[in-house]
């Protein structure tokens, strides 16, 4: 490391941080809103609070400069929908009647405006809000939430850097708005947006603030040479700003590749970049360039994506060399710490031991601030904690979790015909049709149904010893017996058990095989105010008995229709957990494919006709740069088939996808070889039908109809239409009618009246098409 003094100035900070709250209290009050028991002034209070909470917990952990403006009622990028006065025609009389109420009806949707459409932040598991823009699209700055969380920052006493999506970023995530032609590319606005930009920085600076953060992770995609011009001339007609802030300008989850060398030359005080996983090559990228001589380099040296601890002696080497390539060089985590729980202490049933291999978003901060003094001051100033971290390092890497003989020697065997079915899909599409006896334009649901205050309350009270495990799973038979009775009487034809007893569609099977850690508290946000517990992969996978077969068969000595078994694929398995970073996924995936296997042999033995395998994931777990995407697709379809090639012919295979671009994975789709995919299309406007039908897709599909993320029913009219259009793309004899994804998150009253529009919008085109 170079001597102290170079590093004299290092100073710890994070780019965002969870905004829930410790007990979730944001969702609480959000949804309180939402349902008339907290009223605006409430909702504000409790938003205020949370923020100072925040902003104090960071400054005592010992982070010199805290980030503002990274919390949401909602979604970052509807923040920023909101700070560039994009807002759609149809949500226009909504938000300037109330401001609030018509930024959720942006979110949700109201019963007569549907809502901007959702899908991942990169390859993250957080869903943003995506922005509709067209050429008559007129930019408007209000920097209003911007500035007013910078002084309530500033009014603690506190170093605060504001914190913003970058306008090509916003512009790349952005789509054309409905009724605009499908070609058109909102970067052809860069010239109307920047100078909103240029206005809100302004407003910042006038506010106090010394820097402003502009997040462009999209620059860490492949880029064309025009939209890498276009970058150069954003940051070189912001960086000529004289009203301006210092700009740091920050990337995140991969390596910057082609777009580095493009923000070392532009005129901006500083960078962040990542340096972990993927995104380590960035070290050698930034020597290749020349460093950033005189400027600042924030460096995400601490994975804010996953929940290992750090190896802080691996990090302070990082460290050490990126000090002869910057003016001064600060540590943080390698993106906004929203993607991790809050506070792995509060984790009570998890070994000890175990947790001393685990960070948080707490502990994650605490490790950015060690690693900034030891840089400053030298790695004596951490002695103990190195030593303490090299223990809990070999701790982990030691650990019989960590490798199981018997998993590893039952992968090494696994064959090219163990990943095939036997028949190919010809040949099992008229087994298929001759065993259900399906009708055209069958009708089926993507697997839950509404999870109720009464089976939370039965988990709960299973957990606390209220009930014993026989009262619980009475309650759990009568929930199946009401789903199946509502779906016979509704005239659904391949039905579902609804799920009653799975808390999450990951976490439930985590729960049930060895090798993952469930946690009671490690909440993160998915979308809005729905938050998941991602497990923890910690060691080798393998199923010690059936996981789902006794509800699924249950289900079906109720009815004569078919009951779909339903599972959660490996990939999804994987990317919604938190992941092993000791091994290749592959490896990972291989191991809960055939976990799996086990299972959908079991449910096939108990006479299940119809088994759905779930990856809604598989495009969100994409490579974010192609070079890297073939070896990805391969090993991710071979799980999946790897999972579902046992079965006989008539035995019918499903998936299910939701929430994704699915354009460039439209082969891999295919590699599946499912006999039928569902897909999210109500909110794209079955965009994906007629994707899957120019590459020529030969399955069954069920591109969805109803959008279940929105608490608006369609009626049978709309649904009618939005069959219409996908008839127009996929043969009636190959199109499967149903939602856009599972019910969980919907109330009964809501569900009944949408399953029954889209039963008899089924029925009508049924007979339109003979």
């Amino acid at each position: 490391m170079t001597s102290k003094s170079a590093a004299a100035a290092a100073r710890a900070t994070v780019y965002g941080y969870p905004r829930q709250g410790a007990g979730r209290e944001l969702k609480k009050a959000v949804e309180g809103y939402w349902k008339g028991r907290v009223d605006a002034a409430g909702l504000r209070r409790t938003a205020a609070a949370l923020r100072a909470a925040t902003w104090r917990g960071l400054a005592e952990a010992g982070v010199h400069e805290v980030p503002t403006g990274d919390f949401s009622y909602y979604d970052h990028v509807l923040d920023t929908t909101v700070m560039v006065g994009a807002i759609p025609a149809r949500h226009r009389a909504a938000v300037e009647a109330d401001a609030l109420d018509g930024y959720f009806a942006m979110a949700r949707g109201t019963q007569d405006v549907a809502p901007l459409e959702m899908t991942k932040w990169f390859d993250t598991n957080y869903h943003y809000l995506v922005p509709e823009l067209g050429p008559d699209t007129v930019f408007t700055a209000d920097s209003t939430k911007q500035v007013t969380e910078f002084r309530e920052a500033r009014a603690l006493g506190l170093d605060a850097r504001p914190v913003l999506v970058g306008p090509l970023t916003y512009l790349l995530l952005a789509k054309p708005a409905p009724g605009v032609a499908a070609g058109f590319d909102p970067l052809t606005l860069l010239d109307r947006l920047l100078p909103v930009y240029a206005e809100v920085l302004a407003d910042l600076r006038a506010a106090g603030a010394e820097w402003v953060q502009l997040d462009e992770p999209a620059l860490v995609q492949d880029r064309t040479p025009a939209e890498l011009s276009a970058a150069a001339r954003v940051y070189r007609d912001l960086g000529a700003l004289t009203d301006r802030p210092k700009l740091l300008v920050a990337s995140y989850f991969d390596r910057l590749g082609d777009a580095l060398p493009v923000l070392a030359k532009a005129p901006v005080d500083g960078l962040a970049l990542d340096f972990t996983g993927p995104a380590a090559g960035n070290l050698d990228d930034l020597a290749a360039v020349g460093g950033l001589p005189g400027k600042r380099l924030v460096a995400g040296v601490v994975d804010g994506r996953n929940v290992w601890i750090n190896d802080l002696a691996g990090s302070l080497t990082t460290l050490g060399t990126l000090l002869g390539l910057a003016g001064r060089v600060d540590v943080a985590a390698s993106c906004s710490l929203l993607h991790v729980p809050l506070d792995v202490t509060a984790e009570r049933d998890i070994d000890g031991q175990i947790v001393r291999w685990l960070a948080f978003a707490r502990q994650k901060t605490t490790e950015v601030v060690l690693l900034a003094r030891a840089l400053e001051r030298g790695t004596d100033a951490i002695a103990a904690e190195l030593a303490a971290n090299r223990a809990d390092l070999a701790s982990r890497a030691g650990s019989p979790i960590t490798h199981d003989p018997a998993v590893r020697s039952r992968t090494a065997a696994v064959t090219d015909a163990d990943a095939r079915r036997a028949l190919p899909y010809p040949g099992r599409a008229a087994a298929q049709r001759a065993r259900l006896g399906l009708p055209p334009l069958p009708t089926t649901t993507i697997g839950s149904f509404p999870q109720t205050t009464e089976l939370r309350t039965a988990r709960a009270d299973l957990r606390a010893g209220r009930i014993d495990t026989t009262g619980y799973e009475e309650r759990i038979e009568a929930e199946i017996r009401e789903v199946i009775s509502f779906q016979e009487k509704a005239g659904i034809d391949v039905l579902v058990h609804g799920e009653p007893e799975r808390n999450d569609m990951v976490q439930y099977f985590a729960e049930q095989l060895t090798g993952y850690l469930a946690t009671q508290h490690g909440w993160v946000q998915s979308y809005g105010t729905r938050y998941v517990r991602p497990p923890i992969l910690a060691g080798d996978i393998s199923r010690p008995g059936p996981m789902t077969v006794r509800w699924t068969s249950y289900a079906q000595s109720l009815t004569g229709r078919p009951v779909k078994g339903m599972l959660t694929g490996p990939v999804t398995m994987l990317a919604w957990s938190f992941v092993r970073d000791d091994q290749p996924l592959g490896e990972t995936a291989r191991q809960v494919a055939l976990a799996l296997r086990d299972e959908v042999a079991d449910l096939e033995a108990a006479g299940t006709s119809v088994i759905q395998v779930d990856e809604p994931a598989l495009r969100e777990t994409l490579p974010l740069r192609a070079a890297g995407r073939p070896g990805y697709l391969a090993w991710a379809t071979e799980a999946f088939r790897l999972s579902t090639s046992g079965v006989r012919a008539e035995t019918q295979i499903h998936t299910h996808m939701c929430y994704a671009e699915f354009g460039d994975v439209l082969q891999a789709i295919d590699d599946l070889d499912a006999d039928v995919i569902s897909l999210e299309a109500a909110r794209s406007h079955m965009q994906v039908a007629g994707e899957l039908a120019a590459a020529g897709y030969p399955r069954e599909v069920g591109p969805g109809v109803y959008d279940i993320h929105s608490p608006r029913v369609p009626d049978t009219g709309e649904v009618t239409a939005l069959l219409r259009r996908a008839l127009a793309a996929v043969p009636a004899e190959r199109l499967w009618v149903n939602p856009d994804c599972g019910l969980k998150t919907r109330g009964w009253v809501e569900v009944r009246e949408a399953l029954e529009h889209l039963v008899a919008a089924a029925r009508q085109v049924r007979g339109e098409v003979g």
